[in-house]
Formats: structure tokens, sequence, C-alpha cells
């Protein structure tokens, strides 16, 4: 299925572009949000989108008014530097993974294909899920399947990974998959598989901690009264953006403007299932 952007329509009023005004999309991905948001600043506003993986920003269309960078935002500060967004007055953070990357990367991202174990969103860089899942000891795995995954059977699908590894290296994600099936009760309609493969995602990616520092960075280059919107999909990123957010404001750097997360409306959630575990906050820089 195609990326939809996720709260495009809450993105818009919460962010509230103008005319003139120029924002950074610091997770571009298909350009859904960008694009909304060019529209509202008009023939001479800009956007600066940043996009990690290289295979979606190859795809990327460039547009009157947008410049578009193949680099992680966890260094935001410096490309906006390099790219002239010093002061911006928005910034928007979607930390979703993309349709793209499940249904077409061919990176093992989805437990119900048959794809190499890499998950990375850069294959140029850092460790693979297949480096991960073949080599950690039981007792790193154990942790980070908890930690990541809050997974209550983490003990379980370790051991299980390992003696699996007994037999010959874990190379696909359907393979994983069926070792977690085994040893983990279905829950309802969640796939057994679904916690530890986002706790593999995280790791690879480096993500809660990208996260922290990105969105530090981000709030410095904020114009005064520029307003930074966060996405997030599972509650451990939830909590580190709520928790930068609430230190900020304690400084008096910044306002919370969402006093409770932004979600999806029924409607979205019946066009796009994917969307159902969104929340959005958004904060105003006021020093």
């Amino acid at each position: 299925m195609p990326h939809i952007p996720v709260l495009l329509k809450e993105v818009v009023e919460w962010l509230n572009p103008q005319p003139g005004q120029s924002f950074i999309d610091a997770t571009v991905s298909a350009g859904g949000h960008a694009s909304a948001i060019l529209e509202k600043t008009g023939p001479t506003g800009k956007l600066l989108g940043i996009e990690w993986d290289p295979e979606i920003f190859k795809e990327l269309k460039s547009r009157e008014g947008m410049t578009v960078v193949n680099d992680s935002y966890v260094n935001i500060k410096k490309i906006a530097e390099e790219q002239g967004f010093n002061e911006v007055n928005g910034i928007l953070f979607d930390l979703g993974i993309s349709s793209w990357h499940v249904d077409q990367s061919g990176r093992g991202f989805s437990f119900q294909k048959e794809e190499l174990l890499d998950m990375r969103f850069n294959p140029q860089s850092g460790m693979s899920a297949l480096e991960v899942v073949n080599t950690w000891t039981e007792e790193d795995l154990t942790k980070i399947i908890k930690e990541y995954g809050e997974e209550g059977y983490a003990d379980r699908i370790a051991r299980a990974i390992i003696e699996a590894r007994g037999e010959g290296i874990i190379k696909n994600s359907s393979q994983l998959a069926e070792i977690i099936g085994k040893v983990v009760p279905r829950r309802g309609k969640i796939n057994p598989a679904t916690k530890t493969f986002q706790a593999l995602r995280i790791v690879v990616n480096g993500e809660l901690e990208n996260v922290a520092t990105g969105i530090k960075e981000a709030i410095k280059i904020l114009k005064n009264n520029g307003r930074l919107a966060v996405i997030s999909f599972q509650g451990l990123e939830d909590k580190i953006v709520k928790s930068i957010f609430r230190e900020a404001q304690k400084e008096g750097s910044i306002e919370i403007l969402t006093k409770k997360v932004v979600r999806p409306s029924w409607d979205e959630i019946q066009q796009n299932p994917r969307s159902r575990s969104a929340k959005m906050r958004v904060i105003l820089k006021i020093s």
C-alpha cells in the first residue's frame, strides 16, 4: 500500500504554516506532510526535508521551495545550518516506520514475508538484524526484547533463538517469526513476533537515542513562537518525547500546547489502520 501521511489535517492545524515561512520535515519519507505544509507557505515559503533511507531519498521528487537531504535527523542542527535553515517557524518529526519499508523494501521489517533480516533504515550504516539475531548472547537478546519490545516472553524467545542458531543461521524474517510463534501464545490479532521485531528494529537503528538527540537539537533551531510537532507510534518513543518536553518547559524555553496527545480520528483509522497507534505532541518555543 502507498504511504499515507498520518494526522495530516492535524499536523497542518497545529504547525499553522503561513505564507513565506520556513519549515523542516525531519522525516520527510514520501513527502506527504511536506507538500501540505508547502501549500500553506506559498511561493516564498521554503521547506527542508531530511530522509535517512537512500532508496526513499532517490525517489523523492523535488518541488519549488523544497530542499531534500539524505541524512539522519540526529544531525538536524548541522544540516539546517548547512542548508540555510538556521531559525525556522516549524519542525515535524513523524517517527513511524513508512509503509514502503514494510511492504516494499525487502529488508525484513515484516514478519509476514520471507526477506533477509536487515531492518536498517539505511543499509549503508550500522549492524543488521541478522547480526544481532545470530551473534548476540542469550542475555543480551533477552534484555533488548524485554526493554525495547516490552515483551513478557523475552526469556523464552531468546532461548528459542539460541537453540535455533545451533541448527544454522537464522537468515530471514519468516524464519524468525516461526521460531517466535512456537514459544509465544497468540494474543488475538497480534502476531507473536510483533514485539520482538519492534525491539530489533529499535536496536538496529538506534531509534530511541536518535529521537532524544534529534528533538533536543530541533528545539535549538526553532524561532521564538516556532512550533515543533512529534508523532510517535510506540510507548517508549512517546515517553522520551514527553520527558524532553516537560524538562524544556520547566526550564522556560518552551510551552507544551497539547495538554493531551492528539490522536487520529475514527475515520482516519478506518481509512488507514496503521495510524491507530499514532500520538502527536506539539510545543511552542518561547525563549
